[in-house]
């Protein structure tokens, strides 16, 4: 099996969710504390060791490439002014991964931002990263991934057990059980299920580790759910004929994730994750029991 280097993070979206504040502003780019919540993405696939990092953007995204980029003017800056431990942080996103850019010029969902990165990608297996999903560098799931694709090959989903009222929100999994207890062997795939048609509980979050075979089934595969053109839909066909790229298997997630694609959600990853913050945690959680105590 081929090693895994490249990490794709689809990041074209316009954050309607979050407007007013992501009219300007790419959502990607909101902080999660004193992080922009890209950054965290990014450190994710760095970890895992995925050095070479393709962004697929949108009009309106050219704040993630400066981020990712060096400031030598603010650099200059806090060097005069001998603060190394905030130069250190301006240095740490430059310094992640190689990255790289292509836009996603007609936006027709994550399918089709997958299929952007084709050229980039070649035949080699890779991963795909979303945003909304902040995975705690304590719980390495994407690790995990890529080690069961590179013993197993096709591709590997990440899947999350979720209340049954919730599947409708997500793609589901039908799964069988595999020796290791937290990986499964995927039968089937549906995207946004009603409760009711839903296989099973095995949510798909988002993390992939994909065969470049998806990239001729994504070129096929026609728009669905919404209009748009569904990697579910694409990985449902790998996982019903594996002539075509191999099994699909399932890693089975049940560490700490933040989501920061819904606005409540991302206040309590804000919360969570200052919490446990050693410079900020102790001050901030006594704040926090006395405001909730005069709340109640």
């Amino acid at each position: 099996m081929r090693k895994i280097q490249k990490a794709v993070i689809p990041a074209a979206g316009l954050g309607t969710r979050f407007l007013p504040a992501t009219k300007a502003t790419p959502k990607e780019m909101l902080p999660v504390v004193d992080k922009p919540a890209i950054q965290y993405v990014v450190e994710e696939a760095a970890a895992a060791g995925l050095s070479d990092v393709l962004m697929i953007t949108g009009r309106n995204k050219r704040a993630l490439e400066d981020h990712f980029d060096r400031n030598y003017e603010l650099e200059s800056a806090l060097t005069r002014k001998g603060d190394a431990e905030r130069l250190r942080r301006v240095q740490e996103s430059s310094d992640l991964a190689t990255m790289h850019y292509v836009r996603q010029g007609d936006p027709r969902g994550l399918g089709h931002a997958v299929l952007c990165a084709e050229p980039h990608v070649g035949d080699e297996p890779f991963a795909v990263l979303l945003g909304d999903d902040l995975i705690d560098p304590r719980d390495p799931l994407l690790a995990r991934m890529v080690e069961i694709q590179e013993r197993e090959g096709g591709s590997v989903v990440a899947l999350m057990e979720v209340a049954p009222e919730q599947i409708h929100m997500y793609g589901c999994a039908a799964a069988e059980a595999t020796s290791r207890g937290d990986v499964v062997r995927v039968t089937g795939l549906v995207e946004k299920p009603d409760p009711g048609d839903a296989p099973s509980n095995l949510a798909v979050i988002g993390r992939y580790v994909l065969d470049p075979a998806v990239f001729g089934v994504l070129r096929e595969t026609e728009p669905g759910r919404g209009g748009e053109i569904q990697l579910t839909d694409a990985l449902q066909q790998l996982a019903a004929d594996e002539k075509l790229g191999g099994p699909v298997h399932g890693v089975v997630f049940r560490g700490r994730r933040y989501d920061t694609g819904d606005r409540g959600d991302y206040l309590r990853a804000i919360v969570r994750l200052a919490c446990e913050r050693e410079d900020l945690g102790p001050e901030f959680r006594d704040w926090l029991r006395g405001y909730v105590a005069a709340e109640l």
